[in-house]
């Protein structure tokens, strides 16, 4: 999880933290009780007859070696939050939000301290790595009709996913959550349903995203610019996402859209400089 920007009251008094949490999360969940949005809550055990898309990740980073428990936390965190997602329907009009669908997946058992980011620095959290899952979801959702009405890059990308995910998706596919601060949401504008299936078995993640409908179109996620540099002694990467949609039967491109830039600074280590097996210790 990353939120970056200005010198907050609480790094000042880090005993007033635990209390700022909670009322985020408190006013974060009263907030979208009234914003008049239908959040999308229900699961079903009948799997929708029509594959959009799919994708397995290895849970795992062996290029970049944290601590072994930290990886194995991660790992626990996801199948916590994985099992509340699982099966989860988008009806017509209902929006997904990340944080509405995990909120009580720690409800019997707590997360585990994981990798995350916070405050600009790589720290181990309860709930650490559940990004990967945000991030998942974000990829699938980008393969359908489903309007992305919220989603946040990580403002560092100290590469904690980067090894898994290299050569699977394009640069600046990216998610970031945490709780009370930032959401991923996706919006049904359509009349079909769509329903996401999530499963972990020796140590992949596979995300599959289902319709009622047949679909008329698939979509193609590449990348458009991307440009690494420098300023004030840091490396930033800037990577337009872009999306192409192409017709079925026949397979014709009939459209090409630039999703958005996605802008942040690259921690952890020189992306300029060839590198092997990067050393993080939490």
């Amino acid at each position: 999880w990353c939120v970056m920007g200005r010198i907050r009251l609480t790094q000042v008094f880090p005993c007033l933290l635990p209390l700022r949490k909670r009322q985020k999360k408190l006013f974060f969940y009263a907030k979208m009780r009234l914003d008049g949005n239908h959040y999308a809550e229900e699961r079903s055990e009948q799997e929708l007859p029509y594959l959009l898309f799919q994708t397995s990740w290895p849970l795992y980073s062996p290029k970049i070696r944290y601590d072994r428990i930290y990886q194995e936390n991660k790992a626990f965190n996801l199948e916590l939050a994985e099992k509340v997602v699982d099966q989860m329907v988008i009806r017509p009009g209902e929006t997904f939000s990340f944080w509405r669908a995990v909120r009580f997946a720690n409800r019997e058992i707590p997360y585990r301290d994981g990798p995350a980011v916070s405050d600009g620095r790589l720290q181990a959290l309860p709930g650490g790595g559940l990004c990967l899952l945000s991030i998942l979801l974000f990829w699938l959702f980008l393969h359908t009709p489903l309007t992305i009405t919220e989603r946040h890059g990580h403002g560092i990308d100290f590469q904690l996913e980067t090894p898994v995910l290299s050569g699977k998706i394009p640069s600046g596919v990216d998610s970031a959550v945490a709780e009370g601060w930032l959401d991923l949401r996706a919006r049904n504008d359509t009349r079909q349903n769509f329903q996401i299936r999530l499963a972990i078995l020796d140590g992949t993640i596979t995300g599959q995203i289902f319709s009622d409908t047949a679909p008329s179109e698939y979509y193609r996620i590449i990348n458009g610019d991307v440009e690494r540099y420098r300023k004030s002694g840091k490396v930033y990467e800037r990577a337009e996402v872009v999306r192409e949609t192409y017709r079925l039967p026949d397979r014709e491109c009939i459209g090409r859209q630039v999703l958005y830039q996605n802008d942040c600074e690259i921690g952890g280590i020189d992306p300029m400089v060839e590198t092997q097996g990067a050393e993080i210790t939490l």
